[in-house]
């Protein structure tokens, strides 16, 4: 590697992301495409509107290519003017003025650096939660076969690590399937709103393109001013496949922020299904695995382990995107028409998390589709407690014959003789003559099978279900 490359991040420190389609979606000559893609974008709808030649449009569309730029001088030329646009556009004209010297005044007409980033920005966003979408309906899909096929599979349910009451896998695999849903809904709607063009010129007024389309033969009266800068603005947002903004936005950064929420919930959403596999798949535990693959989870030092790769990947952005959300939605906080700093600080924090939710998401596909359930071990540790598990019920139904306060400290009582003694919590309770008297042996030990008391377990399952089925 030669030294200019030396420190370019080739996702070492970054396996979740490492390899994923996002990678490519979001990396620099992804970025540099979506400003070239703007840049055209900005000359077809001057062209469109009559204030660029038709031809200059043309030839700058034509010349809009990443690999016709080099992306390390352009790197190192932003440390000149703290934001890469500058040195691209001087960069993008000359490739331009190859092909037609004329065209090459119309370059970045009447626009400005803010402009061509953040409508790049939102051009890689777009296209990153595009694949972050596909992933999560993957997922979930996934998700609503394990629920059908383990609707009445009993587990212990668990409180605060310890076992409560039973449940079934088939609920937690549709509750994993609802926090999933529920992600994939939010970048649905950011993707149905349209992420936004911005067009704002120098300090938000559009006073630049107004000016060079008066320059470029447009009339300059009041009237038409106005209708010029909404239909330039439409006719942008059409160019890019973006929607239009209410307002230009360089110092108001929602668009930004939104985003990142949206990406903050999916790793949120992810990372619970991840650090619920990595819980349930314990040694002592053993209830899940995730999908076998050859040599993958080996340890450096220990030949027996394999260890949970794909979940602690996704726990990993789960972890760290949140937080880098919230130094976007700090970047709300924004002086004047336009940051000497916040906007600089957006940059790699929203790349980071596209990249993040983007790995995250992908690797949850192949968890969830390939995950590997052991209904033997759900079954074995749910005996461990077995009647237990069930006390809550006992003292429901002694409780309108004991009282409540009376009902539960018996079965307080009786749980606890039970564990000391390792006796059945049944022989413990048909000792007692309270409960002796209300429930004979039969109804004592149906009231304390396990796998009777799920509650609506399954059909909570069914509605889930048939709720994503019928939306």
């Amino acid at each position: 590697m030669t030294a200019d490359g030396a420190g370019l991040d080739s996702g070492l420190l970054s396996p979740v992301r490492a390899g994923t389609p996002v990678e490519r979606a979001v990396g620099d000559e992804a970025w540099l495409q979506a400003m070239l893609d703007a840049e055209a974008a900005l000359a077809r709808a001057q062209a469109g509107l009559g204030t660029v030649p038709a031809r200059a449009a043309a030839a700058i569309t034509r010349a809009a290519h990443a690999d016709r730029l080099d992306l390390r001088r352009l790197a190192v030329a932003a440390r000149e003017s703290a934001n890469p646009v500058v040195g691209l556009v001087r960069a993008f004209a000359a490739v331009v003025a190859e092909e037609d010297p004329e065209a090459a005044e119309y370059v970045h007409r009447g626009s400005t650096s803010q402009d061509v980033f953040d409508t790049g920005a939102m051009l890689v966003c777009d296209r990153a939660l595009r694949l972050v979408r596909a992933d999560l309906l993957r997922t979930a899909e996934a998700l609503d076969r394990l629920a059908v096929r383990h609707r009445d599979t009993l587990m212990a349910g668990r409180t605060l690590t310890l076992h409560a009451v039973p449940t079934t896998f088939g609920l937690k695999a549709a509750g994993w399937g609802l926090l999933v849903r529920g992600a994939a809904d939010r970048v649905d709607r950011l993707l149905a709103g349209g992420l936004p063009v911005s067009l704002g010129g120098a300090a938000g007024t559009l006073a630049g393109y107004l000016q060079y389309a008066a320059v470029d033969g447009a009339s300059a009266g009041a009237a038409h001013t106005a209708a010029y800068a909404v239909a330039l603005t439409e006719a942008f947002a059409a160019e890019t496949g973006l929607a239009t903004a209410p307002l230009p936005w360089h110092a108001l950064r929602s668009p930004v922020a939104d985003v990142a929420a949206a990406l903050a919930f999916v790793t949120g959403a992810l990372g619970k299904i991840a650090v619920d596999v990595q819980s349930m798949g314990r040694t002592e535990v053993g209830e899940v695995a995730e999908p076998p693959v050859a040599g993958r989870g080996a340890s450096s030092a220990m030949p027996h382990k394999r260890n949970p790769v794909l979940a602690t990947l996704i726990r990993s952005a789960a972890l760290q995107v949140p937080a880098l959300a919230g130094a976007l939605t700090q970047c709300l906080v924004t002086e004047d028409e336009r940051s000497g700093g916040v906007w600089h600080a957006e940059w790699l924090l929203l790349r980071e998390c596209l990249r993040l939710a983007g790995g995250a998401s992908h690797t949850a596909v192949e968890l969830c589709e390939g995950l590997v359930v052991h209904e033997g071990r759900m079954r074995a540790n749910a005996a461990a407690t077995g009647a237990l598990m069930s006390s809550e019920r006992i003292a429901a139904v002694l409780a309108p014959l004991l009282g409540k306060a009376t009902a539960k400290r018996l079965l307080s009582e009786a749980a606890g003789t039970a564990e000391r003694t390792g006796r059945p919590l049944a022989d413990v309770l048909a000792e007692d003559p309270r409960t002796g008297s209300a429930l004979d042996p039969g109804e004592l030990a149906e009231l304390l099978d396990p796998a009777a008391y799920t509650g609506a377990a399954a059909s909570l399952v069914d509605h889930a279900l048939e709720r994503h089925r019928t939306t």
